[in-house]
């Protein structure tokens, strides 16, 4: 019997990872939400709709029709890349700049409820591990199980920090910090679907876990839930 698994939690706390790793473990299919909130920000970059100081959303509203987000299996990773409206968009939402707009850009209402339905029906048939910022208390608030992670906001920076320098970014880790911290005001304050954690979401603190350590303890709980189930 297959179950649904939400995972939410802060910026660069390794969701996406743990997320992936369940879900090839368990033969899930997996949805990285963040990255269509990315998708949708790119979209608006492109169009001019969102700049330093200056952000368009009315007109960001009217053209949401015009943005068709999927997943595609990148063969030499193994892993599902974000197309936007048919390009394979992964390494471009990943950049810094993008992640300075997403939070703005997520808290428009009418983005997040497109979103939320597509996301909504990508999970039908359970069987998903779907990580995100309201995945257990908005999109799937009856999922079997529900994951809150979080970390201190300077080993995310730290995390994010080294995975721009690898990709070969000119960052500085006070920029990235910065990041991080205005991203968690936003996500948390914002009027729509603020990050919260679900009252019977379990939390892990990864601060000072190793990804392996991480990946067994929340293997466990799925393997918990699944077993209810049958």
């Amino acid at each position: 019997m297959k179950i649904t698994i939400a995972i939410d939690g802060y910026s660069s706390t390794g969701k996406s990872t743990v997320a992936k790793q369940l879900a090839d473990w368990l033969e899930y299919i997996y949805v990285d939400t963040g990255a269509m909130y990315r998708a949708v920000t790119l979209f608006a970059m492109r169009e001019g709709l969102i700049s330093d100081g200056f952000f368009d959303k009315e007109l960001l509203i009217k053209k949401l029709d015009a943005i068709t987000i999927t997943f595609v299996k990148n063969v030499s990773t193994g892993k599902a890349d974000v197309c936007l409206n048919g390009e394979n968009v992964e390494n471009h939402i990943r950049t810094l700049e993008v992640s300075s707009f997403v939070s703005p850009v997520a808290t428009v209402s009418e983005v997040r409820a497109k979103l939320v339905e597509q996301q909504q029906r990508m999970g039908e048939e359970k069987g998903i591990v779907m990580d995100g910022r309201d995945i257990g208390t908005v999109v799937f608030p009856n999922a079997e199980l529900k994951i809150f992670m979080t970390a201190s906001a300077e080993e995310r920076a730290k995390r994010r920090y080294n995975e721009l320098l690898e990709r070969g970014d000119s960052i500085t880790y006070q920029s990235v910090l910065s990041n991080v911290i205005e991203r968690d005001t936003i996500d948390t304050t914002r009027k729509d679907s603020p990050l919260v954690k679900a009252e019977d979401a379990i939390e892990i603190d990864n601060t000072e876990t190793n990804i392996e350590d991480q990946f067994h303890t929340i293997l466990q709980l799925a393997k918990d839930r699944i077993a209810k189930r049958i």
